[in-house]
């Protein structure tokens, strides 16, 4: 893992506190550094932009992203004022980020009302215990695009 840098999760920890002081969105805040410097920073923008996916996390991947170019992130740390829920963290390991350093932890947020346990449970049982139906359909027609993609001159391995 890289040494940490408190002046990343400060930034990190005033991008949050600004973003619930403007009435924007949660108190989220993330940075993404590469060699030393601030690549990109997101802070949550779920009820501003009306999208469940725009955490804080995922808005700085994507203009990390932008920034090099890359669907990559190789060589870059993360900081987050929060700990990661698991939408985050699965985006932040298939960024292939270096290391990610959170604030406050999964707990706290829980304390305030953004409780991600229910996720984890829901992951860790069956398809026909989840809460939200999940069914297989057209399983062998659906195979036709995964077989496209093995024959394809074109894909990019990620």
């Amino acid at each position: 893992m890289s040494e940490a840098r408190p002046e990343f999760m400060e930034q990190a920890i005033a991008l949050a506190t600004e973003n619930v002081a403007s009435g924007r969105g949660g108190p989220f805040g993330a940075v993404i550094v590469k060699d030393g410097n601030v690549l990109a920073t997101g802070v949550n923008h779920v009820t501003e932009w009306n999208d469940p996916t725009a955490h804080a996390e995922v808005v700085a991947i994507r203009e990390a992203c932008k920034q090099l170019g890359n669907f990559w992130l190789e060589g870059c740390d993360v900081y987050t004022s929060c700990e990661p829920c698991p939408m985050c963290l699965a985006a932040l390991y298939w960024s292939h980020v270096r290391a990610i350093y959170y604030g406050n932890s999964a707990a706290d947020a829980a304390r305030i009302g953004f409780d991600d346990s229910f996720l984890y449970d829901e992951m860790r049982k069956p398809l026909d215990q989840r809460t939200i139906p999940i069914q297989n359909l057209l399983a062998e027609k659906a195979w036709e695009s995964f077989a496209a993609w093995e024959a394809s001159p074109f894909k990019v391995k990620y």
